[in-house]
C-alpha cells in the first residue's frame, strides 16, 4: 500500500472513532446542590428515551407490519380462547344430554319390564315352543 492510502485510512478510522465517542457522551449534568444531612437521598428521575418516528418508508412499513402482526396474533389468541370455551360448554351440554338419555332409557326399560311382569306373573319363561 502506498503511504497516502495508509494515511487516508488512518484518518477515516480516527474520524469514525471520534464521532462515535462524541455520540455516546452524555449531556452535561446539572451542578449538584448540597442537601441537608437529614433529607432523604433523591432518586434520579427516569429517562424514557423515545426515538423520533423514522422517515424511511421501509422502516415505517416494517413497523406497520409488526404492529399488524401483533394485533392479528392477539385477535387470533382471543378467538381461539373463545372457541375453546364454546367447545367445552358444548361438550358439557352433550355429556349432560347423554347422561339424561341413559337415565330415561333405564327408567323406560324398568317400567316396561315391570308392566310385562305385572300382566303375566305366573307363566314360565320358556314354554318349550319352537317356531
Amino acid at each position: 500500500m502506498t503511504r497516502a492510502r495508509i494515511l487516508l485510512i488512518g484518518s477515516a478510522i480516527a474520524t469514525l472513532a471520534a464521532s462515535g465517542a462524541y455520540a455516546q457522551t452524555a449531556t452535561q449534568p446539572e451542578p449538584v446542590q448540597p442537601q441537608p444531612m437529614q433529607a432523604q437521598p433523591m432518586t434520579p428521575p427516569q429517562q424514557n428515551v423515545v426515538a423520533p418516528a423514522p422517515t424511511d418508508p421501509l422502516v415505517q412499513r416494517r413497523n406497520a407490519n409488526a404492529q399488524a402482526n401483533a394485533e392479528y396474533r392477539a385477535s387470533k389468541k382471543a378467538s381461539k380462547a373463545e372457541l375453546k370455551a364454546q367447545n367445552q360448554q358444548a361438550k358439557a351440554q352433550y355429556k349432560e344430554e347423554v347422561q339424561n338419555a341413559k337415565i330415561n332409557r333405564k327408567a323406560d326399560k324398568d317400567a316396561a319390564k315391570a308392566e310385562l311382569n305385572a300382566t303375566e306373573p305366573g307363566t314360565p319363561k320358556d314354554a318349550g315352543l319352537q317356531h
